[in-house]
């Protein structure tokens, strides 16, 4: 049986590639980013105004670049960087919420009112995302990392540095929360 050369980057553990990078290798660093750039992206798409998206991505990883010293080796990559992904979704809510205009939100209604009925997925796909901004910041995260994106309770415990039992608490009144707007909408569950 052929042996994997410990030198070919795809099979590296984000740890190995982590202190390459404190070593000065800026193409780990991009490893980890082809590595972990569409689940940082999908956490922000539903926790954030997606017109933002782009820019919000490179943040994070423009702090994980910055912060990488100060990292704690014993922690999972991963975590780390979706709790600096929920710290930038949580300043881009606070900055929102301070600057929002009455217009935006008039036109971002009228937008939901117009989508075509005939095309479902979308339709689905709009009623979650509502469904989603109806929720305070904190259950909209607990169920958004949990219930789509996967990520174990314990894992979104340290990453938002709250007990596993709070996570719980949060994602049992979260999906409640969402089953409620969702029957509201019509929706059979």
């Amino acid at each position: 049986m052929p042996t994997v050369p410990s030198d070919r980057p795809q099979g590296e553990s984000d740890h190995h590639l982590v202190q390459r990078c404190l070593q000065g290798d800026t193409r780990c660093f991009q490893q980890l980013y082809g590595r972990h750039q569409q689940r940082v992206r999908s956490i922000l798409y539903q926790l954030c105004d997606a017109s933002a998206l782009d820019d919000l991505v490179q943040e994070v990883f423009l702090r994980a670049w910055r912060g990488l010293p100060k990292f704690r080796q014993t922690a999972q990559f991963s975590t780390w960087l979706y709790r600096i992904a929920w710290n930038v979704a949580s300043d881009q809510r606070k900055a929102a919420a301070q600057g929002r205009s009455r217009l935006q939100v008039i036109s971002s209604q009228t937008q939901a009112q117009h989508d075509d009925p005939g095309v479902m997925h979308l339709h689905y796909e709009d009623l979650v995302k509502r469904g989603l901004t109806s929720l305070s910041f904190d259950h909209r995260t607990i169920l958004v990392l949990h219930d789509l994106e996967e990520v174990p309770q314990k894992d979104i415990a340290e990453m938002l540095e709250i007990p596993v039992g709070t996570v719980k608490s949060r994602l049992f009144h979260a999906r409640a929360a969402m089953r409620q707007f969702l029957q509201k909408e019509g929706v059979q569950l």
